[in-house]
């Protein structure tokens, strides 16, 4: 008997890592999930981290009944730099 498939639903989350300003290592968060955040050593660790952390995050939220937060009309998110005469 072949185990049964769960259907999945994705969801896509923005993601801030910040240098930690006291300490070696990066901090992460997610601006959709207050109150989710993770930290790591490296910038790939943060990033692992904060996955674990969101899908944890996730799961209590669909636990409660409590709805997940999207943000539908950002699609995409970089850094910029701009020089400016002096």
């Amino acid at each position: 008997m072949k185990p049964k498939k769960k259907n999945m639903r994705f969801y896509s989350f923005q993601i801030v890592i910040e240098k930690e300003p006291e300490d070696e290592g990066y901090f992460a968060y997610s601006p959709n999930l207050p109150g989710c955040f993770s930290n790591g050593k490296t910038i790939e660790q943060a990033k692992k981290n904060i996955r674990v952390a969101i899908e944890q995050h996730l799961a209590s939220l669909l636990e409660h009944s409590r709805p997940i937060p999207q943000n539908d009309r950002l699609v995409h998110t970089e850094e910029l730099s701009v020089g400016i005469p002096q």
